[in-house]
């Protein structure tokens, strides 16, 4: 199964878009972020049932095959997406930075640099994958 890049960003005004990171052309858009990868993926049906290989103008390979898709989010659109699931006090226990660092990387105060990315995706998928494991009795 191919593994597809698709980039996900939130307008001022909270509508949501998604695109394929290698075909820009590709892209969805919506009120939710579910809404836009639902868009993106009727625009991909449509390039490949309506349009096909030969009259499509960005037509990439993986479309004949089995994909799925590999969300890219910047750090501020991802903490403000999950503000209410994950909030700076309980990010900076499991990354180690400081939560008002983190809330001014939610609010756009500041950028962060690429080893504080790198903290803050290393925890969240440690996360997921502790998640992921969860079983009730």
């Amino acid at each position: 199964m191919t593994k597809v890049d698709i980039v996900v960003s939130v307008a001022r005004d909270g509508f949501y878009s998604v695109y394929c990171k290698d075909y820009p052309a590709l892209f969805g858009s919506g009120d939710t972020v579910e809404a836009a990868v639902a868009e993106l993926k009727e625009t991909l049906r449509i390039t490949r049932d309506e349009l096909g290989r030969d009259s499509a103008l960005f037509y990439p390979e993986w479309l004949d095959g089995e994909y799925e898709f590999v969300m890219n989010w910047n750090v501020q659109d991802l903490l403000a997406y999950y503000a209410g699931v994950i909030n700076p006090a309980a990010l900076g226990r499991i990354t180690g930075i400081h939560p008002k660092q983190l809330w001014a990387y939610q609010h756009g105060r500041s950028k962060p640099r690429r080893k504080q990315i790198e903290k803050i995706e290393s925890a969240l998928h440690k996360l997921g994958r502790e998640l992921s494991q969860v079983t009730f009795c």
